[in-house]
Parts: structure tokens; C-alpha cells; sequence
């Protein structure tokens, strides 16, 4: 039931004026993931999640002076990781891009942090160096390339299903997709690290989440918090669904939030339960305006639902288990009996 998942060939390089790169950390499971648009995009966010780790976001507001954005970057390491932003800038103040101030450009740069410190030695996360080599392996890619999926930059150490205890969480990861109508491409990038289980969004078929307390099969938390059984305390943030939703079409500020707002419909239907209070769940949304044609917002607003939802559904169908110094990684989905 997920061959169709599997299968979808879109991805949001695909989207006229990005490009995608990602860092992995080489010394534990965790990284970055980078979105630039080096001609600038207009932008918009939406925050659902009670405990985000972000950086530039109020200057998204649809009232704001600033109009355009030059990258967005996601990242691991909790708020130690939103420092890979200023690798994303500095990498994009070196290539001409950014705002014109009259005596250079600065580059505008968003993001949005995971919390993956649990997995392996928290000292190494994200920083700097991690957002600059992600921009270098976004330059070097094409949009007729897909981008790297599953257990990768932002998506490296992330985990989903985790209601129960972190013992019982399964891998998480990165995912991508898109459809193009009419000329118009609308993709997502979205890195699951869910405190929630992850549904085909189509299907409803559980995917990956909490397992039992032997380990050894999918549990369901949806149906066990019906049945009256207590989630586990977790610490606020330790949980987050990040990612960009976009679009070549040209966007207003206000319609670019709206798009971000609508791509949340998405991590509905593959997420369950979904912006809690451990989650810091973030939608950047981007229009960078080079499709030769436009779409009715309804089209529009359709795609994005269903990209973002396809997108983290591959986050977690591709991942796979890393190895960590000292400890036993979680299963992902392929490690996993179906769970029919």
C-alpha cells in the first residue's frame, strides 16, 4: 500500500528558482537542510507547534516592510542548531545574493530546529560550517535531480512515535514531492521528527510511530490514548515537524502564509497526533514567481496540502537506521513487520 508513496518522482528542486542541499553530520545522526533562492522568493511561516525553535520569522508577517527571502534553512541540534543559518547567509552574501543596503547585500534567511540531541553525543550538532556546505551541495545540484531523502541532513536523528518513551520511537527522516498543473510546480521539503505517529495520508495505513513495549510491532498511540492509556512526560521541544512548502508561482506576503497555513493540512493527515504541546511544528511557505502561468488559489492551496502530506510520509518510508556510538538505534520502516 505505500508502492504509490514510493513511487511519486516529484521533489521541491522541481520548483523554478530553488535549490536543495543537505549536510549530514559524519560524527553522529543529525545535520542540515537548506532551500535557497538566491533570486529571491516572497515568504510567509506558520507556527502550530507550543514549543518552535526558529529564527527570522516575524519578518514574515504579511504587514512587515521586508518582502523577499534569499534561503530558508533547517536544521537538527535543537537551538544550538539555528547557527547553521549563518552558514547559509554568509554562503549567500559571498554569491551576490541578499538585500540591496547600499553598501552590500544581506541575506534573509529563516529556519526552523529539530531536537535531536538524544541521538548519540549531543556536543556535535549544527553550526555554521554545517549551513555553508549544505549551500555548497545545493549550488552543485540541478532541479532534474532529486534531492537526498530519509535518514539526512535536518531528518538525520530525527524520531517519530515517541508518546510512550523515546525507547519505543522509530526513525524518522526527510522527505520530498510535488506536482506541476498548468506550468505550475508546487513542492514541499519536510523533515518528521513527530512526536506523533506517521499515516499514508491517502490510505490511512499506519506507517511508522510508537511501538509495543516488547518493540516488535507497530502500537498505535491514537488508539491507545482512546483506550485511556497515559503518554509518557516528555520535555517540551524534544519533538518537531519542519519543512517548506513552495511554489514558482508569484505570491503576495498574505498568500504565501496562507500557503504555509494550508500546508499544516498536510502534516494532518500524516500525522497523529500532530501540534502538541512537544512539538514545535513549522511551515515556511516560498513563491519565487518564474512560472510562466498561474493557478486558482483552490488548485494551489489543494497542491500544497497533499505535497506536504506525501513529503512526510517519505521522510519516514525512507529512512534508515543509523549507527550511534553507545547505543541501539530505533528500527525504521523497513526493519518493521507491515502493520496491515
Amino acid at each position: 500500500m505505500t508502492d504509490d508513496l514510493l513511487a511519486h518522482n516529484g521533489h521541491l528542486a522541481q520548483v523554478l528558482g530553488l535549490h536543495v542541499g543537505h549536510f549530514t553530520h559524519p560524527d553522529r545522526p543529525t545535520g542540515c537542510s537548506v532551500v535557497l533562492c538566491p533570486q529571491g522568493a516572497t515568504a510567509g511561516v506558520d507556527v502550530r507547534g507550543a514549543a518552535p525553535g526558529t529564527r527570522e520569522t516575524d519578518l514574515l508577517h504579511p504587514s512587515h516592510l521586508v518582502q523577499h527571502v534569499h534561503g530558508i534553512t533547517l536544521a537538527g541540534g535543537s537551538a544550538w542548531g539555528l547557527d547553521a543559518a549563518s552558514g547559509t547567509a554568509r554562503w549567500l552574501e559571498e554569491h551576490g545574493a541578499g538585500l540591496d543596503i547600499g553598501v552590500g547585500r544581506l541575506p534573509l534567511v529563516p529556519a526552523a530546529v529539530l531536537f535531536d540531541l538524544t541521538v548519540g553525543d549531543m556536543r556535535i550538532r549544527p553550526d555554521a560550517a554545517a549551513g555553508y556546505a549544505a549551500c555548497q551541495a545545493a549550488s552543485q545540484s540541478t532541479r532534474h535531480e532529486r534531492p537526498a531523502e530519509g535518514s539526512v541532513g535536518a531528518g538525520a536523528g530525527a524520531l517519530v512515535g515517541k508518546i510512550f518513551g523515546f525507547d519505543r520511537a522509530m526513525q524518522g527522516g526527510i522527505g520530498t514531492a510535488s506536482f506541476t498543473v498548468h506550468g505550475v510546480t508546487v513542492g514541499a521539503l519536510i523533515a518528521c521528527n513527530a512526536v506523533g505517529d506517521v499515516y499514508h495520508p491517502r490510505s490511512g495505513q499506519l506507517l511508522a510511530g510508537c511501538r509495543s513495549s516488547d518493540g516488535r510491532q507497530l502500537l498505535g498511540a491514537r488508539d491507545a490514548l482512546l483506550q485511556g492509556h497515559a503518554p509518557q512526560s516528555l520535555l517540551a521541544g524534544s519533538n518537531t515537524t519542519i519543512g517548506v512548502v513552495a511554489t514558482d508561482m508569484a505570491l503576495t506576503k498574505a498568500q504565501a502564509q496562507r500557503l504555509a497555513t494550508v500546508g499544516h493540512d498536510g502534516l494532518a493527515r500524516a500525522i497523529n497526533p500532530v501540534h502538541t504541546m512537544s512539538d514545535g511544528d513549522t511551515l515556511f511557505a516560498l513563491g519565487t514567481g518564474q512560472a510562466p502561468r498561474a493557478l486558482d488559489l483552490m488548485t494551489l492551496f489543494t497542491l500544497a496540502a497533499e505535497v506536504v502530506a506525501i513529503a512526510t510520509a517519505r521522510a519516514v518510508l525512507l529512512a534508515r537506521a543509523l549507527p550511534v556510538a553507545g547505543q541501539t538505534p530505533a528500527p525504521s520502516w523497513a526493519d518493521m513487520p507491515p502493520c496491515l
